[in-house]
């Protein structure tokens, strides 16, 4: 063909990429304000927030410096955070007994911020890693060392319990205990909380990208120099029918969201629920897919605002209805200066 020559072509797609404009008005997948949810962590030490080395820009805040850090997210229009207690050591013990009292760190975290911002959605991890001196997600069978399923069901119920009493407005079981999801609702029900809702870690994977969130709570420091083996309760991440499987029995148990983690390593899960499920979808983009990208950037091997927002696009296409990401704060402020991810 002589290069003079045009092709004769009916469909030219690149016509939908011609200008900034055209491309902003075909654009398929959007991240907005309303998509995000913020994790923070939260500790009872003396001093002002401290910085979590292994998550560049991620701080651990006091309860005051909590409430504060929620207010700029109201502000930005983020309408929920998810809490994470970095628990003193000492507090610690096998059996997770802390988690019990209903005066400690997180119990009092969400009360200060519900007083404060009443309409800010509060979500609150039910899950013992925090409270326990070993860093199993459950109370230990003492014969075979291995998490104790239905014992643990059993202590999961009441911390959720409490946790609606303080007044977290979504609860999130993150265990992967077997029945833990009918038996919470149950509990939540006869307790009165009727209205609190479930927000199921429905299909969270035994995961290599979740060592800078055990820096930030300290169940890292748990495990010694190396990191604990959760392969009995977490997802193979090898296994897409189970995952689905799993994330399906918590929708028949009652859950009201599922939640796929990590959210980047698995869109294929993401996707495969999206086709199987009415309820809202749920990406938590994990610690370690956050700190690469900011390690990368560091080096000068990557963009980072590109690969960031690339990385969330992904999530939302996927099939996420909400996504987590240490992200959020800085997503809503540059959504606010009207730049678009």
């Amino acid at each position: 063909m002589n290069q003079s020559e045009e092709l004769t072509l009916p469909r030219r797609l690149r016509r939908l990429r011609v200008s900034k404009s055209v491309r902003s008005l075909v654009q398929e997948n959007r991240i907005e304000v309303d998509d995000l949810i913020a994790p923070l962590f939260v500790h009872e030490r003396e001093g002002g927030p401290e910085a979590v080395e292994s998550m560049p820009g991620v701080w651990r805040f006091s309860i005051e410096d909590t409430v504060h850090e929620c207010r700029s997210l109201w502000d930005l229009g983020i309408k929920a955070v998810a809490i994470f207690p970095s628990i003193d050591p000492q507090n610690k013990d096998p059996d997770g007994s802390a988690g019990l009292n209903p005066d400690n760190l997180i119990y009092r975290a969400v009360r200060a911020i519900k007083q404060a911002l009443p309409e800010l959605v509060v979500i609150t991890d039910v899950a013992l890693d925090p409270f326990t001196s070993h860093g199993h997600d459950g109370l230990l069978n003492e014969e075979t060392g291995d998490v104790d399923n239905d014992r643990t069901v059993a202590m999961l119920c009441q911390l959720a319990v409490l946790e609606a009493e303080a007044g977290a407005d979504w609860v999130a079981p993150s265990d992967m205990m077997d029945g833990r999801v009918q038996a919470i609702r149950s509990a939540l029900d006869r307790a009165g909380y009727t209205r609190t809702s479930i927000l199921a870690y429905s299909a969270k994977f035994a995961s290599g990208f979740y060592g800078p969130f055990r820096d930030a709570i300290g169940s890292k420091a748990a495990a010694g120099t190396s990191y604990l083996d959760k392969g009995t309760y977490q997802l193979n991440p090898g296994n897409a029918r189970e995952a689905i499987q799993d994330a399906l029995l918590d929708e028949a148990e009652g859950a009201d969201m599922l939640m796929v983690k990590p959210a980047g390593p698995y869109l294929d899960i993401i996707r495969s629920l999206r086709e199987r499920t009415l309820l809202p979808l749920v990406g938590y983009q994990v610690s370690g897919e956050y700190s690469q990208l900011q390690a990368a950037a560091q080096l000068g091997w990557l963009e980072l605002e590109r690969t960031r927002d690339e990385s969330l696009l992904a999530i939302k296409r996927a099939g996420a209805d909400l996504i987590l990401t240490y992200f959020a704060k800085e997503i809503a402020q540059a959504l606010k200066g009207g730049v678009s991810p």
